[in-house]
C-alpha cells in the first residue's frame, strides 16, 4: 500500500504559547461567555492543547496516539459526552503523526459532532464501540475490526511502523492491535508531558473550578450543626455545584467525629455532634479542569487538641507552600512533610495521600506527584504554568479528631499563588457556641 502522507503539521509558536501573564490578578470570571469582555477563549484552548499534544508527540518514540482515557481524548479533541461515558471504553481518539485527530464515538454522538465541532473533521467524526467491556464479547469481531482500521490510517499517514502510544486499553484490543502488526508502547507518559503545563484559559478555567468550591465551603459552614449528616453536606454540596455550573461532581469526601482518624476516605450517614472535627474534599470539574480542595471546620466548639492538629496542619502545608517556585525539585517539597512513622503509619505507602501533592487538570492526577513515597528519590521538577494541591492531615492527641487542609496553587514566573480562598489559617468553627 503506497502511504499517502497528509502534510507536515507546522507547530505554531503561538500555538503552544500558554499566554501567562502574572502582572494581573488571576482571572475567575463567571461560567457564561459574553460579548463584552474576553473571558475562556475555547478555541485558543483547542488549539493549545492539539499543539501540545503533537509536540509531546513528536519528542516521543512513537508515531501515533491512540487513547481510551476520557482525560485524553477531551484533552485532544475537545469533545465530551458527559460522566456516563467515562467508564464505559466505548469512545477512542487517534492522533496519527501530522493528521487531524480521528475520534469514535458512541452511535449517534459521532454525528453530533459533524455537526456542532467544527474543529474536528467531519470525515474524522466515527461511530465507535468496542463491547462496553466485553458485555459485547471480542468473538463478534469489533475490536478486531477496529484494529485493522486504526492500522489502515497509520499507514495513509506513514506511520504505520513506528510504535503506537495507547493511555489505557482492554486485553482484547491490546491483543488485537498487535496481531495486525503494530508494536504498542505506553502513551499515558507522552500524554501527562502535554498537559503539565497549563495555558492561560486552562488557569482560568481551574480558577473558575475552584471559586465554586470556596462558595460551597461557606454553605457548610453555615450549614454544619448538630443534625446534619454527612450525606446531607454531600447532597447539598453536589445540588450546589451543578447549580453554579459544574459538568462533573467526581466525589465529596465528608468525614466527621471518630471517623477522622485514620482518614477513611468516604462519607456516611453520621450525624455531627458538637465539638465535632470535620473535613471535607471537593472534588469536581467546570469545564473539564477539576477541584481536590480539603477544608477543616469544627462544629460548634473546639478542644485543644484539635486546635493544636489544625495548627500543625497548617504549618506543614505553609513550609511546601513557601517552596513552590520554578526549577525546584520536588524532593525539597516532601522533605518539609512528617514521615509515615510521625503520623503513627508503618510505611510510606499507607501514609500516601495524607502528605501530598498532585497536578490538577483534565484529571485529578496530573503531574507533579509529589510524596514522600515517590518524590525523594524520584524528583520532578516545578515548572513555571504547572497548576498542583498540596495536601496535609495531622491526627489530633484526642485519638479520634484530625486536621486536614489542602490548597491549590499556581506556579508564577517567581513563586506561586494560592487559588483556594475560603479562609484557613485558622480553625473555622461553625455556629459556635
Amino acid at each position: 500500500m503506497v502511504a499517502k502522507l497528509s502534510e507536515p503539521t507546522i507547530i505554531a509558536d503561538a500555538d503552544v504559547d500558554p499566554g501567562h501573564n502574572w502582572k494581573r490578578a488571576l482571572a475567575a470570571p463567571g461560567v457564561m461567555n459574553v460579548d463584552f469582555e474576553e473571558r475562556i477563549n475555547f478555541r485558543r484552548l483547542h488549539r493549545y492543547r492539539l499543539a501540545r499534544t503533537r509536540q509531546a508527540l513528536r519528542n516521543s518514540r512513537l508515531g501515533a496516539l491512540l487513547t481510551f482515557d476520557a482525560n485524553n481524548i477531551r484533552y485532544i479533541t475537545s469533545t465530551n459526552i458527559g460522566e456516563w461515558s467515562r467508564d464505559k471504553m466505548c469512545r477512542f481518539a487517534l492522533l496519527a503523526g501530522d493528521s487531524s485527530p480521528h475520534l469514535w464515538d458512541f452511535g449517534s454522538a459521532a454525528a453530533h459532532h459533524r455537526l456542532h465541532a467544527p474543529w474536528l473533521k467531519p470525515q474524522h467524526c466515527h461511530a465507535g464501540m468496542l463491547g462496553l467491556r466485553g458485555a459485547v464479547p471480542p468473538s463478534a469481531g469489533l475490536m478486531r475490526d477496529f484494529a485493522h482500521e486504526i492500522k489502515s490510517i497509520l499507514e495513509e499517514n506513514g506511520v504505520a511502523d513506528h510504535p503506537i502510544g495507547v493511555d489505557l486499553v482492554e486485553p482484547p484490543m491490546l491483543w488485537e492491535l498487535e496481531k495486525v502488526g503494530l508494536k504498542v508502547m505506553d502513551a499515558q507518559q507522552v500524554m501527562l508531558d502535554a498537559r503539565e503545563i497549563k495555558s492561560q484559559d486552562e488557569i482560568m478555567l481551574l480558577n473558575v473550578a475552584a471559586s465554586m468550591v470556596d462558595a460551597v465551603y461557606h454553605m457548610i459552614y453555615e450549614e454544619l450543626k448538630p443534625g446534619v449528616r454527612e450525606n446531607d453536606i454531600v447532597a447539598r454540596a453536589t445540588k450546589m455545584l451543578f447549580e453554579l455550573g459544574a459538568d462533573d461532581v467526581e466525589a465529596i469526601n465528608a468525614v466527621a467525629g471518630e471517623r477522622c482518624s485514620p482518614h477513611p476516605h468516604n462519607f456516611t450517614d453520621r450525624m455531627v455532634r458538637p465539638g465535632d472535627q470535620a473535613f471535607f474534599d471537593v472534588i469536581q470539574a467546570y469545564m473539564g479542569y477539576r477541584t481536590c480542595y480539603y477544608r477543616t471546620i469544627n462544629v460548634g466548639m473546639a478542644n485543644d487538641a484539635q486546635h493544636d492538629a489544625y495548627k500543625q496542619a497548617r504549618e506543614w502545608i505553609d513550609a511546601s507552600i513557601d517552596l513552590i517556585k520554578p526549577g525546584v525539585s520536588t524532593d525539597k517539597v516532601a522533605a518539609v512533610w512528617p514521615k509515615a512513622e510521625e503520623l503513627g503509619f508503618s510505611s510510606e505507602m499507607e501514609c500516601f495521600g495524607l502528605q501530598f501533592g498532585h497536578g490538577l487538570g483534565v484529571a485529578l492526577h496530573e503531574r507533579p506527584i509529589i510524596s514522600r513515597l515517590v518524590s525523594m528519590d524520584n524528583p520532578l521538577e516545578i515548572k513555571e504554568g504547572m497548576v498542583f494541591a498540596l495536601e496535609t492531615y495531622c491526627p489530633a492527641k484526642d485519638g479520634y479528631s484530625a486536621a486536614r487542609i489542602e490548597e491549590e496553587v499556581v506556579v508564577t514566573d517567581t513563586g506561586c499563588r494560592v487559588i483556594t480562598l475560603f479562609p484557613s489559617q485558622e480553625l473555622p468553627v461553625a455556629n459556635e457556641y
